[in-house]
């Protein structure tokens, strides 16, 4: 699989490097680059594009700018944005757009490349989504997935995550084996994302839990050890279709 992308920065040396991470990256396909915003924009109006890697201050449109008018189209879910700044200020307000990743530049090509296998597991999800649901037993699952934890990305298990909670700007990720959870940089919808559905679920605007560790069920609260967990009313009858299937 092939995913089609764009790289915008105002920089010369900087949009240089950009575009040969991208060129020596087998699943990328670089289709257009640009030194403003303003360019990148009037061509996402006439081409379809699934990644933009972009700046964030740049001149007459800024990329935060242009990511909050991406995100006002229908197709906006088409497309995805990785931001690529200098200045770590804006990470936070990147989010907040539902940026798929941030990279803080100076960044290596073995930090890009994990930015980008992000998108490609994204696109991957998505692809399938859009197939006919055919179960194939055969096919290999993932077991794990990577957050940004500070300045690092971690490597979790996916049997080790009990439950995901919202805080403020970040998210909470419960782990069986540690008495802490992890705080990662990341919004819910991107963690409901990079989560399978089969093993995991929104209950909550604020929550997210892992079907295999509910210890009990009563009335509208989910126990997973020691945490009770309130399902929200836009989320009951999607689990009380899956609590139908468990009782059975």
């Amino acid at each position: 699989m092939k995913i089609t992308c764009i790289a915008v920065d105002d920089e010369p040396l900087a949009l240089e490097l950009l575009t040969k991470f991208i060129n020596q990256t087998s699943f990328l396909e670089l289709v257009g680059k640009f030194s403003n915003a303003i360019e990148a924009l009037s061509f996402l109006n006439q081409n379809p594009v699934q990644l933009i890697f972009m700046d964030i201050q740049m001149p007459d449109l800024s990329g935060m700018e242009l990511a909050r008018i991406l995100d006002g189209k229908k197709n906006s879910d088409k497309t995805r944005i990785i931001f690529c700044t200098a200045y770590h200020q804006f990470a936070i307000e990147g989010y907040k757009v539902d940026a798929l990743d941030y990279l803080l530049k100076p960044y290596s090509y073995e930090e890009f490349l994990a930015a980008a296998s992000k998108a490609y597991q994204y696109f991957e999800r998505a692809t399938q989504s859009d197939k006919p649901q055919i179960r194939q037993d055969s096919q290999a699952k993932p077991e794990y997935i990577f957050l940004k934890v500070e300045y690092q990305l971690v490597k979790v298990m996916l049997q080790d995550i009990t439950h995901v909670e919202a805080y403020k700007d970040y998210v909470k990720v419960h782990l069986k084996s540690k008495p802490n959870p992890i705080l990662s940089l990341t919004s819910m919808k991107n963690m409901e994302e990079l989560l399978p559905s089969e093993k995991f679920m929104r209950v909550h605007r604020s929550f997210i839990v892992s079907l295999d560790h509910i210890d009990s069920v009563s009335k509208n609260v989910i126990q997973i050890g020691n945490h009770q967990i309130s399902v929200g009313d836009n989320y009951k009858d999607q689990f009380l279709e899956f609590l139908s299937k468990w009782i059975s």
